[in-house]
């Protein structure tokens, strides 16, 4: 489903945009997604959970160190939804990446994004991403 506000389409577009950038070793365009807020949250594909602007925006950081490269790929958000003052968007992350400095391979990341609206910007307020477990059922 399509937002259907204007205000927040553009924001998810700026968060699609910004993780291929991470990907690329450069997190800022990612961390000025995210509100200033005390109450943000990261659940983390590689083990951080964290709450607050600085220790959230401060793993960013710490990511993005983590990538060398990075030669394409894309978000595919399969759910986008919203209601009143808060939305989210569930999907993946891909693409193939190098991580600390190892040969470039492709990831794959499953991803929540959780936006909350102040005034007339969404901004950033969750993530939950992990790398998807095989299908165990039979």
């Amino acid at each position: 489903m399509a937002p259907a506000d204007e205000g927040l389409d553009r924001a998810i577009r700026r968060v699609d945009e910004a993780v291929m950038t991470i990907r690329s070793g450069h997190s800022q365009s990612y961390i000025d997604c995210w509100a200033d807020d005390p109450d943000v949250t990261l659940f983390g594909a590689w083990g951080p959970i964290e709450r607050g602007y600085p220790a959230v925006t401060g793993t960013f950081r710490w990511v993005g160190s983590r990538f060398t490269g990075h030669s394409g790929g894309g978000v595919e958000n399969t759910v986008v939804h919203a209601s009143g003052d808060l939305a989210y968007t569930v999907g993946f992350e891909r693409g193939p990446v190098s991580v600390d400095g190892r040969p470039e391979q492709e990831m794959v990341i499953r991803v929540t994004h959780i936006y909350r609206r102040f005034g007339d910007e969404w901004m950033l307020v969750h993530r939950h991403a992990d790398f998807p477990p095989a299908d165990q059922r039979g």
